[in-house]
């Protein structure tokens, strides 16, 4: 698994975990490897992402939040 494949499993389970403890025991983990002293940059993948989301709302392709969370409820209930 390429580093660039770690990094977004961790994006991804960190945005859906809600235990604020073991969030910030993992913080306290990344603190030790890494102490930002600037904003960082988005990658070339996530400036192709932005601009692919902003086209999407742009053409009425979006939906609000109370629609996506309603949306999620039901994949979940399926």
């Amino acid at each position: 698994m390429s580093t660039q494949e770690i990094k977004q499993l961790l994006h991804e389970s960190i945005e859906n975990i809600d235990d604020g403890e073991f969030l910030l025991a993992v913080k306290q983990i990344i603190d030790r490897k890494y102490t930002p002293t600037d904003f960082p940059s988005p990658s070339e993948w996530q400036l192709k992402r932005m601009e692919a989301s902003r086209e999407q709302i742009r053409s009425g392709k979006s939906i609000s939040n109370n629609q996506a969370d309603l949306l999620v409820e039901k994949w979940l209930c399926e």
